[in-house]
């Protein structure tokens, strides 16, 4: 295999070489980057001059990738990234919130949450970059345990929390009805009462669901589950227009009670608290990017209304 020289290596021709290879022609690649084409021509010729041979097969379309150019780009990609992360580290050493972080969250945190977060982090942490995932319960242990989430914002039950959760706050859990149904009319009801109602709860495994059949048998009865679903429209459709009853958070519930279009009852005797947390990759060395966003989280948690 022909050796690249050393004075090839310069991230932004090997940039404009990731380029071409994704978009497969230099005039797009001209109007992406707003660059006169015979500029990235040169660039390119003396990339392939320092390679020792063409990166790309040329043809009437645009260009492939040469066999020279197909052994280089998984290379250059890693080698790129490395550059990337060793800026980012002195960067941070310099005391500058910089790199990724990756958050999972249950779909009910988006809005009221998480949204007002990343709108902080655009002004507070421009160079930090934040990519997020929506995930359910079900999702959310393999997502931290496959390094998928660095944090992960989500509900736990008091029994399941560890010593490295962060509460943000304490949440009650609702009885879900249509409007005008009797059941949900008082603002509190008990838990037993679900033994007589129709059900649409999230899809096994689901450690929310273990919780609700176990306090279920406790008080000798099976939840009467009649759809699984774990989309948030799909449940509170089923209950504004299918008959069905579900238990949800408050937020989760904000824009359909101030629109009026289900109403809810507080489950007690027994109440069931749950915690919404945010949780870190067990065996996480925090960076500093990912503490700052952390901390943005708590505290935007702190602003919430009262029990949402």
């Amino acid at each position: 295999m022909t050796r690249i020289s050393l004075s090839a290596m310069r991230p932004p021709l090997w940039r404009l070489f990731l380029d071409l290879a994704e978009q497969g022609s230099l005039s797009k690649v001209s109007m992406l980057r707003d660059m006169a084409q015979p500029q990235l021509s040169r660039q390119l010729a003396e990339l392939e001059s320092h390679c020792g041979g063409p990166l790309f097969t040329r043809h009437g379309r645009g260009m492939h990738l040469s066999e020279l150019g197909r052994w280089a780009l998984p290379r250059v990609q890693a080698w790129l990234a490395q550059t990337e992360q060793l800026a980012n580290d002195l960067r941070s050493g310099a005391g500058m919130p910089i790199g990724e972080v990756r958050i999972g969250t249950m779909p009910s945190a988006v809005r009221p949450l998480l949204c007002p977060v990343l709108a902080r982090a655009k002004t507070l942490y421009p160079l930090v970059r934040i990519s997020v995932r929506e995930a359910l319960d079900s999702q959310m242990d393999d997502g931290l345990h496959n390094a998928k989430f660095d944090l992960a914002i989500r509900y736990l039950h008091p029994q399941n929390l560890k010593s490295s959760d962060k509460v943000l706050r304490q949440v009650d859990t609702f009885l879900v009805g249509p409007m005008g149904d009797p059941v949900t009319r008082q603002k509190t009801v008990a838990f037993s009462a679900l033994a007589k109602l129709n059900l649409v709860l999230p899809c096994r495994p689901n450690s929310w669901r273990d919780t609700l059949d176990n306090l279920a048998r406790a008080q000798g009865f099976s939840l009467p589950v009649a759809l699984e679903a774990d989309s948030l429209t799909i449940q509170k459709e089923m209950v504004m227009h299918g008959g069905l009853h579900t238990l949800l958070g408050p937020m989760a519930l904000q824009d359909a009670l101030q629109h009026a279009q289900l109403q809810a009852s507080k489950i007690v005797t027994p109440a069931l608290p749950r915690m919404m947390a945010l949780t870190t990759r067990a065996g996480l060395v925090e960076t500093l990017a990912q503490q700052v966003i952390a901390a943005l989280i708590v505290d935007t948690a702190q602003t919430l209304t009262s029990g949402a």
